[in-house]
This record gives C-alpha cells, structure tokens and sequence, in this order.
C-alpha cells in the first residue's frame, strides 16, 4: 500500500470547507482502492498535521464517511476501511434515508395542509420567530437544533398531538440528517431557510394548496441534496444542474446580510 502522503490530495485550500476537502480526499483514496476494505485510516491526529485543519474538522468528515457507510468506528482502535463505495441509503441514528424520506413525505406534507387550517396566533408567531432566528443563524449545531424545532412546531401546529409525537420520535434522526446536508451540500443552509419560509407563508395564509406545494418542494429538495452527496454520478455538473427548480419566496434582507 502506498504512504499517507501519496493517499491524499494538496492541503485544501482557506477558501474552501476544510472539512468537504479532507472528505473528498479521503473518500476518493477508499473509492480508488488506495485504501483497502480493513484498513485502519490515521488518527485524527494525523491526518488533522496532514491537511492542516484541527482534530475537529477531522471528526466530522471522518463521521460524514461513516454515515455514508465507507468507514467504521471501532471503540478504542479507530476508524477502518467498511467499503470501497458510498451507500446509497445512508443511516442517521435508528433510521435509514430512505425510510426517513418515506415516512416524512406522508407525514410532512399533510401535516402543512392541516397546519394551514388549524394553526393558531401562538404557533404563528413560534415559527415567525424560528424563521428569523434560523436566518441569522451562523452555527451548525445551533441552526440545526432550530431546523428540528422548526418542523416540530409545524406538526403542532397541525392541532392533533400524534403528528408531534412522530416527529419528536424521529427528531434525533433528523437532526443527523440536517447536520449532514448542511456540512455537505453547498448552499443548502440558505436554500431551506428559503423553503421554511415558503412554507410558513403558505400556513399563513391558510392555503392547504399552498402548503403542500411548499412542503413538498422542500422534501424533494432534500432527497436531492442526498442524492448528489451520496451518487454524485447520477446528477449533472456535481449535483447542481439538474437540481428541481426552487420556486420558493426570497428571504427578506436581514439573510442576505448574512
């Protein structure tokens, strides 16, 4: 097998994530071969010297590649070789992607139309607040602990407690699944807060049409996004070309200043 040096691509440049570079780099060495299914990958001590980034940057690329099942972490040994290839039915938590996408476009998208009728000036005002907190919001784990309220609110806002409690049931999966979106696919921050909105405009307004439309749009966009990290091939120009066009409402300024 060949050393380190010759497993890994230039050190990654500032202007770009740190951590999408040091994934892309050691996604690319296992799906060449340059690793073999066993190997022990090096620790994340040194491949933090290798490419200049911190321990922490490591962590969660190396945590990215367990979720899209190229690698496994072994208490106390570390982290070995599981695939030569990406799934293409990620785990987050209990929960499959797939089974997530399933259970979410039955449950989410009619949960928005029955929020659009029964909401009231409480819930309106808990997810006006949750959009404008998500939109400033520079954090990862911060803006995703928002994400997951935010869909919360909307099942309550739904006025029948057995939507929350399904939603609080997968909650943790999809805080996974946020996270992993929002360190992997570009500009997807910015884009769902754009379908939130699109959303709340529609519960607002009392539109059931509306709502639907905006939910399932931000779903499908979602399904997308996992698509493009985990079978680049299968989209054009790296997942972006023939994304579905996002017909959601602009955020107001107070994003764009972000």
């Amino acid at each position: 097998m060949a050393d380190l040096d010759s497993r890994t691509a230039a050190v990654p440049s500032r202007r770009v994530n740190a951590m999408e570079v040091v994934l892309r780099d050691l996604r690319g060495a296992i799906e060449r071969g340059d690793y073999e299914v066993g190997d022990k990958l090096p620790s994340e001590a040194e491949l933090g010297q290798r490419f200049e980034v911190s321990r922490s940057v490591v962590r969660e690329a190396l945590r990215a590649m367990q979720a899209l099942g190229l690698t496994a972490s072994r208490a106390g040994k570390g982290t070995y070789v599981a695939s030569r290839g990406a799934t293409e039915d990620p785990t987050f938590g209990a929960y499959s992607s797939r089974d997530l996408v399933e259970v979410r476009r039955h449950i989410e998208i009619p949960v928005a139309a029955y929020a659009a009728t029964r909401r009231t000036q409480d819930d309106l005002d808990l997810l006006d607040r949750l959009l404008v907190r998500m939109e400033r919001q520079t954090d990862t784990t911060a803006w995703v602990a928002l994400d997951t309220l935010f869909h919360i609110t909307i099942a309550q806002s739904a006025g029948n407690p057995v939507f929350r409690k399904v939603i609080e049931e997968i909650r943790d999966a999809l805080a996974r699944q946020s996270t992993f979106l929002d360190m992997l696919a570009r500009d997807r921050r910015e884009q769902s807060n754009r379908e939130h909105r699109a959303i709340v405009e529609a519960i607002v307004d009392r539109s059931e049409d509306d709502a639907v439309r905006a939910m399932t749009a931000h779903l499908e966009h979602v399904e997308w996004a996992l698509t493009t990290i985990v079978r680049p091939d299968r989209t054009g120009d790296g997942g972006r070309e023939d994304a579905p066009v996002c017909r959601c409402a602009q955020a107001p300024a107070a994003q764009a200043d972000r």
